[in-house]
């Protein structure tokens, strides 16, 4: 007689054991009608799970049109179209051997090994989106059955897939204590896969499918393994749905920071010098160094004062603070002084034994290193510190190195080195809410100056079970709790997350949307008790007793290589005045224009602006189209009777047509104050406001 807590605490009991179905349905038919799954005490289930004791269970619903569907309800689609599309490719190529199919964010995929000679090509795509349509035409049940580990394990070794035996040794060897299969239809007549699940009820729920493209992958990801074909698609309840997601991809190549940012040439990613490290162009690092003079003035209004620290530091200094060896796999390699590696060596040391030494201090090196906390703590220490001193906040753009497997390296957005805009700042406990107040304060000014006012909070707190954490429970709850207000404090939505908690402290994530919908994580802040606990912080008291700060850690931008790549997509590489590399270009309409061009360059330069003169033997129109292909916010274009009335014909980026002739002192003025500004006047306000909503 199972007793069911539904979402808002409201219980219902029941006789006999029940389903997600008849939980449903035991509050009414038009919500067991939507059903496609249920949440059973936080674990995502089949409708028909059964339920034979009291559980929490909320019910995962299809969507109506135009409604956003749950990620679990998305999950339960796309692991059912997984399915789909492995009975589909199956109908085609009938010896493929199926290998694993799982859900992902943006789709599923599903590795087989295919029969030499008949790869799967991008015109197969159509063929196999065929095959799906008619197998969720069909609307067939998703069936599951079990059968004892020994039975299974019988009926595979009947089949002789290796690739599923793995599968089920793996699941045995995890726990499981049955085997169990999904058959889109009836078991024993139609096509089945072995499968733990969930699945929708039926595939007619699949609304749309798409198969995206085909990639080679490795059993087991070993490159040394059998080689595998793994084909990704994607679901959507929905066609509309699946076509505003197609349509959401085309824009989001089209804005690929890799491709803008070669096509602007602010960076290079050179072969020789390795993947993952940017090479900043000059263009580029002007658009960085807009950025450090933005967030630095705002850093100086609020009292930090700026560090400078090595790139290297001692493993003790490492060890102290728990990075080496936590974060051992991201990093790179410790460097061990010469003269002691020839002397290990020549005493037979192996490479295992010398890890073993550098993991328990028996030897020392050195490590690039992978934050900038530990430096900066060890400037916090270097002197006595009072209660008056406090807080001290401490700010470094600190460039940290970790290692990224080359697989997961992509452009600017995972990288191998990058530049942090980071503080650090130590305070008493009572002065928490007021630093985290700043912090949040520099993140929205950051996200309102920038136009990206999309955005959620994430609270990431530690799970209770997980051992990576360090530190007294009592000082996470307190550290917790501040996070909490403080993203509370910002008005807009928030979610708590356990376990995405740094080893050493809770966070406040910032997760901006951009003007494709794309999420991104960016800006962070941490609010820690324990390293300060691990190197033995301290401050002098009002009591005249020694107390020990609180650190706060936060970097509004994360990392310049990051946030300038999703910087680049978001404006699709057309930045505001300010942060443009080039803000402006003069074209003299002729060599008889070309002396007034030359004053007029002249003087955008004497007032900081930065301007290039293209005087170039190409016609007016060529040069208007290389100017706006390189996405230079103005064009000032100058003829003779410009010269004559000293005025400038003005072009604006995204909008075709010569907006008119503005006199030069008044024109200079105006665009003065729009980089002075960073963009809250604008030459277009002042001087064409029928064109700024263009």
């Amino acid at each position: 007689m199972p007793q069911i807590t539904l979402p808002d605490d409201s219980k219902k009991d029941f006789n006999d054991a029940t389903s997600p179905r008849g939980v449903a349905a035991s509050i009414g038919s038009g919500l067991a009608k939507a059903a496609i799954g249920g949440m059973v005490n936080g674990v995502l289930v089949d409708c028909d799970h059964p339920i034979n004791e009291d559980a929490d269970v909320s019910i995962i619903t299809a969507p109506r049109k135009k409604e956003e569907p749950s990620p679990e309800a998305l999950h339960l689609l796309r692991h059912s179209a997984a399915h789909v599309m492995a009975e589909a490719i199956q109908r085609l190529i009938p010896e493929a051997k199926l290998v694993y199919g799982p859900p992902l964010e943006s789709g599923f995929y599903y590795d087989m090994a295919l029969p030499e000679g008949r790869p799967i090509r991008e015109e197969d795509f159509k063929a196999i989106e065929d095959e799906m349509k008619a197998i969720i035409s069909e609307d067939r049940t998703f069936t599951r059955y079990e059968l004892s580990c020994d039975e299974g394990m019988k009926k595979l070794a009947e089949e002789g897939s290796k690739y599923k035996i793995d599968n089920a040794e793996r699941a045995i060897e995890g726990g499981a204590t049955t085997l169990s299969w999904y058959a889109t239809g009836q078991a024993g007549e139609h096509w089945e896969d072995l499968c733990r699940g969930p699945h929708v009820p039926s595939t007619g729920l699949i609304g749309a499918v798409k198969i995206m493209s085909v990639a080679a992958s490795y059993w087991h990801g070993d490159a040394d393994s059998d080689h595998l074909t793994r084909v990704y698609g994607t679901a959507f309840f929905h066609e509309a749905a699946l076509a505003e997601h197609v349509q959401q991809l085309e824009e989001a190549r089209q804005r690929d920071h890799r491709v803008i940012g070669r096509q602007l040439q602010l960076f290079v990613i050179d072969e020789l010098v390795g993947q993952g490290l940017i090479l900043w162009t000059p263009r580029g690092a002007v658009l960085r160094d807009e950025l450090q003079r933005f967030i630095g003035e705002e850093l100086k209004r609020q009292g930090y004062q700026e560090v400078f620290t090595p790139h290297i530091g001692k493993l003790d200094l490492y060890r102290t603070s728990g990075h080496y060896p936590y974060y051992q796999e991201s990093q790179y390699p410790p460097l061990i002084d010469q003269d002691q590696m020839k002397r290990l060596s020549d005493e037979g040391c192996s490479c295992s034994d010398l890890a073993n030494m550098m993991r328990d201090g028996e030897i020392d090196g050195y490590l690039l290193k992978p934050m900038n906390c530990p430096h900066h703590i060890r400037i916090y220490s270097s002197e006595p510190r009072s209660y008056r001193d406090l807080p001290i906040r401490l700010n470094e753009f600190g460039t940290v190195y970790r290692w990224e497997q080359s697989g997961e390296l992509g452009g600017m957005t995972r990288v191998r080195c990058f530049t942090q805009d980071d503080a650090h700042l130590f305070c008493t406990e009572d002065q928490i809410a007021d630093e985290l107040a700043g912090c949040l304060e520099i993140v929205k000014i950051i996200f309102n100056t920038l136009n990206m006012t999309d955005y959620r909070v994430r609270v990431g707190l530690r799970a209770e079970e997980d051992g990576k954490y360090v530190g007294e429970p009592a000082n996470w709850d307190k550290a917790e709790d501040a996070c909490r207000k403080a993203a509370a404090s910002l008005g807009v939505p928030f979610s708590e997350e356990p376990g995405e908690a740094a080893f050493y402290g809770p966070k406040i994530d910032f997760v901006v949307r951009d003007v494709i919908g794309r999420e991104w994580q960016l800006g962070t802040i941490q609010v820690d008790y324990n390293l300060p606990e691990r190197f033995d912080l301290a401050y002098t008291g009002a009591d005249n007793s020694k107390h020990r700060p609180v650190m706060i850690h936060r970097a509004p931008f994360g990392s310049w290589e990051r946030f300038i790549g999703v910087l680049i997509e978001h404006f699709a590489g057309a930045f505001p005045f300010w942060l443009s590399p080039e803000q402006i270009r003069v074209l003299p309409v002729s060599e008889k224009s070309a002396d007034y061009a030359t004053e007029l360059h002249g003087r955008l330069r004497s007032i900081g602006l930065r301007a290039d003169l293209d005087d170039s033997n190409e016609r007016l129109q060529a040069r208007i189209r290389n100017a706006a292909m390189m996405k230079i916010p103005y064009l000032f274009v100058v003829g003779p009777r410009d010269a004559e009335a000293g005025t400038v014909s003005v072009r604006a980026h995204g909008i075709e047509k010569d907006l008119g002739a503005v006199k030069m002192d008044a024109l200079l003025d105006s665009a003065e104050r729009e980089a002075r500004t960073r963009g809250k006047h604008t030459i277009l306000q002042d001087h064409f406001p029928d064109a700024s909503g263009t």
